[in-house]
Formats: C-alpha cells, structure tokens, sequence
C-alpha cells in the first residue's frame, strides 16, 4: 500500500506508482469522493464529453447562414 504525508500548508505528494496508475500527469486534477462509509476515494477529475449532452437546447427557429451574415455587419457598424 502507498503511503503520503501531509506537509503543513495541507499538501501531499501522489507516489509514483499511485500516478501512474490513475494515469496522472503534471498539472491533473484530482477529486475527492466520500464513499458510503465515510472514507474517501481518490481519482482523476475528467469529464466525459457525452455527459454535456443534453446541456443547450436547440433553437426554436434554425438560423441562416445569410442571416448571420446580417447581424455580423450590423454589429461590425455600430448599429
């Protein structure tokens, strides 16, 4: 079992094989989750892609193209 100390300003250091295995590199992002019996598990903080689906809705009346366009300028005037 890996093992880690806590320095004063609250951090640890993962140990390597810990790491390497979650696959974590420099700069990852790590969350906390509190299992049903109080202790706490430790893994990589990425979000699947499909789990924004769902998140915008669709417009009520598709937009064209050329009606893009319209608002670009006006807004690019000043109007």
């Amino acid at each position: 079992m890996a093992t880690a100390t806590l320095t004063s300003k609250g951090q640890i250091t993962i140990p390597l094989d810990v790491r390497q295995r979650l696959k974590l590199d420099t700069g990852a992002r790590v969350e906390f989750v509190e299992a049903a019996d109080g202790e706490f598990l430790i893994r990589p903080a990425v979000a699947d892609v499909r789990s924004l689906k769902g998140l915008l809705r669709k417009p009520a009346k598709p937009v064209s193209i050329d009606d893009m366009t319209k608002v670009i300028r006006l807004r690019g005037a000043g109007r």
